[in-house]
């Protein structure tokens, strides 16, 4: 018999890929039995695996039902304020600490990414590749535990702001100036062109926001 914390871990994986893949968006429903179906995986492990979210303040109780949270303008804009603080140390960190390999796999995906600036779902999976692989090459474990707690909230964010007419091509040259600081072992610019590039990111957010048609 599979190890029932196995089975919790893998449903709370299978859900939340979900949910930052755009299958469940925010307001929508989650339903115990037709996630059990969906996923091939006992009720049980889904049941705690939808505790874990609610607690995480990724679900959130609709009366009786759980639904996908959402993120208020004010709920927006604390987000990117905390992620570009630990953004920015992790780029900081990743000056200092990241291995010659580390730098050249970073490189290797900004030049990869050139191929997606028009597939901007694509570009979005591949800009949180990059991301993680900048955190992991700060070689601060505490610091990529509460970054993945952060980028786990970001997937409540219905849309990609790489989506924006022209944000794909400008997103990879900032990605350009992060890697170059990183490899120059240049802290201060590091930590200054990732801060840049998640303000660029919020900025574009907040005018796509502005563009929807409010009684949509």
């Amino acid at each position: 018999m599979r190890d029932s914390r196995n089975g919790t871990g893998d449903a709370y994986g299978l859900i939340l890929d979900a949910i930052d893949s755009g299958i469940y968006r925010p307001g929508d429903r989650l339903v115990e039995s037709e996630l059990a179906d969906r996923f091939g995986v006992s009720r049980t492990p889904i049941r705690e695996a939808l505790q874990r979210l609610e607690t995480q303040s990724l679900l959130v109780r609709d009366g009786r039902s759980l639904i996908v949270a959402s993120l208020g303008h004010n709920e927006l804009a604390e987000l990117y304020v905390v992620r570009a603080e630990l953004e920015g140390l992790a780029a900081r960190l990743a000056a200092r600490h990241a291995t010659l390999e580390e730098v050249r796999v970073l490189r290797a995906m900004v030049r990869d990414d050139a191929a997606l600036v028009d597939d901007p779902a694509a570009l979005s999976r591949s800009n949180r590749r990059f991301h993680r692989q900048i955190h992991l090459a700060s070689h601060n474990r505490f610091l990529v535990r509460q970054l993945g707690l952060v980028h786990r909230s970001m997937a409540l964010l219905a849309t990609t702001s790489l989506a924006a007419q022209g944000r794909g091509q400008a997103a990879l040259d900032e990605h350009d100036r992060i890697v170059a600081a990183i490899e120059a072992s240049d802290a201060d610019a590091a930590d200054a062109a990732l801060r840049a590039h998640i303000s660029r990111a919020f900025e574009t957010r907040l005018r796509l926001d502005a563009a929807r048609d409010p009684e949509a």
